[in-house]
């Protein structure tokens, strides 16, 4: 029971900062792309430094510097909120190749028959950006969840914490340990199906190669 409740908290906080961080990677992408005076500087400054720190450095940062200052966040919110910065640096770089590897004679053509700039985005440029970064997303999304055990430092009673807590109940750290490594499997699996699901959809939907 302890077990399936490490799960449940690992994939909810997982997916939590998941979708947080790839819509944040999406804007961020978008501000440096576009150039905005200060703004892009401030967001390359943010990409290099997330990507560089590891996630318990952040997770202590996050957790125990807020609480240093007043702002006080559970656990769980905050490790939520650890994985949306670190994954939405990364995701920040995967959409922005995309962006720019998209070809503007598409743009102008769309603009050349009056399409608007947000109707050009959403139609023509996200489908094929959004398939294109697809499977550097993918990747980066099962380092995330693989990555997650980090969170534990602040207090969040995670799928390895509760098997590190069985193993030393039981003294039999082998059952533990594959049955939490054949839940990360199990989940970055179903990821992955999401993934091919999601691509075969943009295919059908848009016509997108």
């Amino acid at each position: 029971m302890d077990l399936a409740k490490g799960a449940i908290t690992t994939l909810t906080v997982s997916t939590a900062g998941i979708v947080l961080g790839m819509l944040a990677g999406l804007f961020l992408a978008l501000v440096r792309v576009g150039r905005v005076p200060i703004a892009a500087q401030t967001v390359a400054a943010h990409t290099s430094l997330a990507r560089a720190a590891p996630m318990v450095t952040l997770a202590l940062l996050v957790f125990f510097g807020l609480l240093s200052i007043g702002l006080a966040m559970s656990p769980p919110v905050a490790a939520i909120v650890v994985i949306a910065i670190n994954t939405s640096a990364f995701q920040a770089e995967i959409w922005r190749a995309s962006l720019l590897d998209f070809p503007t004679g598409q743009v102008d053509a769309a603009r050349a028959v009056g399409m608007t700039r947000g109707l050009i985005f959403r139609r023509i440029v996200f489908p094929q950006v959004w398939r294109a970064s697809m499977p550097a997303i993918a990747n980066e999304l099962t380092l995330v969840i693989k990555g997650s055990p980090a969170v534990a430092v602040i207090g969040v009673v995670d799928l390895t914490r509760v098997a590190v807590r069985w193993s030393t109940q039981t003294y039999q750290p082998i059952v533990p340990f594959l049955t939490a490594g054949a839940i990360y499997v199990l989940a970055v699996m179903c990821l992955l199906l999401v993934q091919r699901y999601m691509e075969h959809r943009i295919v059908e939907r848009y016509g997108v190669l």
